[in-house]
């Protein structure tokens, strides 16, 4: 026999604990495997720092 008897409520909050933490980590699980896939499908990205990028430049535009 138990030494303390647990309550049906107790039960029940688990119950549910359990779910929406199985939930919170479905979500984390998505949210990682987009963010890997948007990282591994962009190629090299220039960050927008506010200075000319050559590379954008297209080559018959020389400005000559």
């Amino acid at each position: 026999m138990a030494l303390k008897v647990e309550h049906e409520l107790h039960k029940r909050r688990f119950g549910r604990n359990l779910g929406v933490g199985l939930l919170l980590v479905g979500f984390v699980a998505i949210v990682f495997g987009l963010t890997v896939v948007k990282v591994q499908n962009t190629g090299f990205v220039e960050g927008y720092d506010h200075v000319a990028r050559p590379a954008l430049i297209p080559e018959n535009e020389g400005g000559n």
